[in-house]
Formats: C-alpha cells, sequence, structure tokens
C-alpha cells in the first residue's frame, strides 16, 4: 500500500509546476493541464448548464442584455487576456454574479435592481472579468485537487483495505468541477486581485473607479442587515467588508481623477426591470407560501405577479406549480403550455409539463418533455420518471441508465430512483449489492457472512454454502439469513461446518455466494 502512495504521490507531482499570473505576472500554483485550452473548454460546456440551474437567460428586455453585453466588452477590451468573453443576464432575484473559466460571465437580475449606476455595473464585470483574466478558476482547481490528493494520502497510508478502495479514493476527485467553480470563495488575495485589478480596468474603459467604492459601501451595509437574499448570493463567494471598501479608496485615490459614472444611463437602461420589481417580489413571495403549503395566499401573489406582467414566463410556471399542489393537473397543464410560449428555453417548464403529463397518463407527450428538459439541463427529476416510462415499458435497461443517472443518496428523489434501480437488478445481480463470505467463528464453526451494500434495506437473503468436505466430495446447501438488513449491516449465519482449521484452509474449502433476496417494503 506504501508502494501504492509512493507511485501516485510521484505521479502526481511530476505534474506540479508553476505558471505566470497573466494580469500580475507573478508566479502562482496551476497545474500544467488545466491552462488556458482548458478554461476555455471547461467555460463553453459548463455556461449553458449553470445559467440553467439558476433561473435561465433573462429573456424579457434583450436592450437590458445588450446594454450588459456593451459595458462588460468595454472592460474586457483592457484584459489581459483575449478570451472569448461573453455575458448574460439570469432571471434570478437572489442578487449575484460569477465568472467561469474562459470569460463565461454572468450577472443577476436581482442585482442589477440594487445598482445605482453604469460605473457600480462596471466594478461588478470587472472584478469577474479578472476572476477569469487571472484564471482565478484553474488555480482554486488546482488547490483543490492537491487537497483532495492530500487527504487521499492520509486514507491510503492508514488504509488495510483492498487496492479496489484506491480506485474509488481517486474516482472521487475527478467530477468535483461543476458548481464549485462558482460557488466557492476564490480566496483573499484573490478576492483583492479582483478588485484592484478590476478597478485598473475600470479606469482605462473611462470610468470613474469611485463606483467600486460605492459598490463596496453599499455591499457592507446589506451585508449589516443579514439579508438572506444577499448571504445566499454574491455574499456566499465574494464576502463583503470594510477592508475592501478601504482597499478600493486607496487604490482610486492612485487612478486618474475622473471618468463616468453614467447614473441617468443606468438607471434610463434598467427602468423596465426596476418597475416589474414588485413583480418579482410577489412571485418569490408565492413561491416561499407554496413551499409552506399555503396554496391560497400563494395563488393570489401568482395572480398578482401575472397581472404586472403577464409576459414573463416564470410566473405561469409559478402558476402551473401552485395547481399541481393542489391536484389540478389539467390546469397545471395549461399554465405551463402558457409559460412555454413564452420561454421555451428554460428547462424547467419542460420538467414540470414532463411531470405532470405523466401524472395524467400522456406518456408520450411526457417523454418528449423530459427528454427536452435533460437535453438543457439533466436532472434527478427528470431521469427519475424516464425510467419510469422505461419500467412500464419493459425496457429494463433502458430505465436501470435512467436510474443511474438519477440515483443520489442525498435526495427524496435520488434515493427513490436508487431503490427503483435496486428493484430491477437484484433479482438479476443479487451480488452487485450483496457482499459475501465465510469467516471462522471462536467455537470452530464456520460461519457465512453478508453484507448489505445496496442503500436500502434487504430482507429473505438467500445465501449458498459450497465447501470440500474430509473427503474432498463438493457439497452445498443454503441458509436465510434473519429478518433484514439495513445499507451497511452485516450478520453472520451458521453453516454447522467444523472441520476448518484455519484461514487459508478455509478460503481453499468454503466459498459463499448470493442467490437471492427482496427489497423490504418495495
Amino acid at each position: 500500500m506504501r508502494r501504492i502512495l509512493a507511485v501516485l504521490l510521484s505521479l502526481f507531482f511530476a505534474l506540479v509546476g508553476c505558471s505566470v499570473n497573466p494580469v500580475t505576472g507573478k508566479n502562482v500554483f496551476i497545474l500544467p493541464n488545466l491552462d488556458e485550452s482548458w478554461e476555455r473548454e471547461v467555460g463553453q460546456e459548463m455556461y449553458a448548464p449553470m445559467r440553467q440551474s439558476q433561473g435561465g437567460d433573462y429573456i424579457l428586455d434583450p436592450a437590458l442584455s445588450d446594454y450588459v453585453t456593451t459595458v462588460g466588452n468595454r472592460l474586457a477590451a483592457q484584459a489581459s487576456r483575449d478570451l472569448a468573453y461573453e455575458f448574460r443576464v439570469l432571471n434570478d432575484s437572489v442578487p449575484n454574479a460569477w465568472a467561469l473559466p474562459g470569460g463565461k460571465i454572468v450577472v443577476n437580475r436581482g442585482l442589477l435592481t440594487e445598482l445605482g449606476s453604469e460605473a457600480e455595473l462596471a466594478a461588478v464585470l470587472g472584478h469577474e472579468i479578472v476572476h477569469a483574466d487571472a484564471a482565478h478558476g484553474a488555480r482554486q482547481q488546482s488547490k483543490g485537487l492537491l487537497t483532495q490528493v492530500g487527504m487521499m494520502a492520509v486514507i491510503l497510508y492508514g488504509s488495510s483495505k483492498a487496492e479496489t478502495e484506491l480506485g474509488q479514493q481517486i474516482a472521487v476527485i475527478v467530477p468535483q468541477l461543476g458548481a464549485q467553480l462558482i460557488s466557492s470563495k476564490y480566496g483573499r488575495d484573490a478576492e483583492r486581485e479582483s478588485d484592484l485589478y478590476g478597478m485598473n480596468y475600470m479606469s482605462a474603459a473611462g470610468y470613474n473607479p469611485q463606483g467600486a467604492v460605492e459598490l463596496q459601501e453599499t455591499f457592507v451595509k446589506l451585508s449589516e442587515n443579514n439579508r438572506s437574499d444577499w448571504l445566499s448570493g454574491l455574499f456566499a463567494s465574494h464576502p463583503a467588508s470594510k477592508e475592501r471598501v478601504d482597499n478600493n479608496r486607496a487604490t482610486a485615490a492612485n487612478l486618474p481623477e475622473g471618468g463616468e459614472f453614467g447614473r441617468d444611463v443606468f438607471i434610463r437602461k434598467t427602468a423596465h426591470l426596476r418597475r416589474l420589481k414588485p413583480a418579482y417580489e410577489a412571485h418569490d413571495k408565492a413561491r416561499e407560501e407554496l413551499e409552506q403549503n399555503n396554496i391560497r395566499q400563494a395563488r393570489v401573489l401568482a395572480t398578482r405577479a401575472i397581472e404586472l406582467e403577464p409576459r414573463e414566463a416564470l410566473f405561469f410556471a409559478l402558476s402551473g406549480d401552485i395547481d399541481a399542489a393542489s391536484k389540478d393537473f389539467r390546469r397545471a397543464e395549461r399554465a405551463f403550455d402558457s409559460a412555454l410560449q413564452r420561454d421555451d428555453s428554460f428547462f424547467y417548464h419542460y420538467l414540470r409539463r414532463g411531470q405532470i403529463r405523466h401524472e395524467l397518463g400522456n406518456y408520450a407527450a411526457a417523454r418528449s418533455d423530459l427528454e427536452r428538459s435533460i437535453e438543457l439541463l439533466p436532472t434527478s427529476e427528470a431521469n427519475l420518471v424516464l425510467g419510469n416510462l422505461e419500467k412500464r415499458a419493459g425496457n429494463m435497461d433502458s430505465a436501470s441508465r435512467y436510474y443511474q443517472a438519477a440515483a443520489n443518496p442525498n435526495t427524496p428523489t435520488g434515493k427513490q430512483a436508487q431503490k427503483e434501480l435496486v428493484l430491477i437488478e437484484l433479482p438479476r445481480n443479487p451480488g452487485k449489492y450483496i457482499q459475501t463470505g465465510a469467516v471462522l467463528a471462536q467455537n470452530g464453526n464456520v460461519a457465512a457472512v453478508a453484507l448489505n451494500n445496496a442503500p436500502i434495506t434487504l430482507n429473505n437473503i438467500r445465501l449458498k454454502v459450497e465447501y470440500y468436505d474430509a473427503n474432498g466430495r463438493l457439497q452445498q446447501f443454503s441458509r436465510y439469513v434473519r429478518g433484514s438488513l439495513g445499507p451497511g449491516e452485516q450478520t453472520a449465519v451458521p453453516t454447522n461446518i467444523r472441520d476448518i482449521l484455519d484461514s487459508d484452509e478455509l478460503a481453499n474449502r468454503v466459498q459463499v455466494t448470493v442467490l437471492s433476496a427482496q427489497v423490504a417494503n418495495p
């Protein structure tokens, strides 16, 4: 095991090297394989699904999106690297902004209504541009991988388990990219870098850097109010502090005076969005009421939101969810029809209409909607229902693939998918879920051991015991495990085999396999 660890660590550190921060010119730790091509590829592949997962694009006011892009491109022209910068406004009330590697940047609708000038918008976008320009995502990922390897080294060094666990430990390193690139804190150095050079980009682009000071002053005031939307949004990854205000003031003092604030143009460009703020507040409050099962109040608020802006698809989707909670699936389907007529680019509308059509027994239409939703954003919810449709049609292999995609021990939907997967696979391959073996008990008797590796409780477990007796003849019989075994539980069943002297002889003469098992309370 120590040799395996040595090889692993030597291979890892053979890849480690220093890179030059393209913004500061200083040496930084970035793995060689996380280069600019990696940044571009990751940003391109993740941009669309990450936007889908956070409200989808805000399409109601194309002129606003064009305006944000214009400001963003003006700042990106000052960046050190010629990345494929792209700017989008997301239809989300949470005040937030983020950047993916490769220059893919978003700002939420909910943040724009809190800003007061184009210079403040430039401060937000300039900060995110530096995160991309300085390869902060690649640096964060490199540090994360190093930490993972360090943790793995500790696990392996003290482990006495089989080499198969090594593969499992390595496997957890690979898929941890997703949302952590936008939700993880970059660290104080990266935040300082983005504040400092973002203001430099602002000034070079003709904006007054005092806008960045005003922005941070606003953020500090909001952070003191402990508003949950801010704490779950921008402040989760970009903490506000008086130190950042003071640093921005010092930076502004060393930059040329003057520059645009653009208060009037910003207010004009965001006027429609500001007028609709009460509608979105009604929508968000209705969602909260719906979560508390206050159907009547949720419906009043949803109706109010639609009256204020009948073009907004989110409001009709909300209405559909309220109808579905009331078990009025026909009305819910019509509401999601209306949502899709207004915005057919958002996964949620297809997902919910597909689920509702499944409830109504319109399986072909449900399948079409759910498949489209997965094209936009794969979800456990869509995969679970598609698995159910395949199971209903008798396509068990296809159903297993959908359930496997949906399986997740941390969500109710994922747990249901795990259960469905076991229901399909257990009769055909019980050994996949039940680990068996033989052990010598202290009284000299051989016991058959069963360990439940399934994520759900199993019962009626039947074991097959094969052994060579003292005359070399193969004997076999079966034993049932008493009661049930929960996830991770194991038990030993006596076999009445008593002529085994040691573990070597046990391995040569006795074999235990599982013949069958059932899911408890399917």
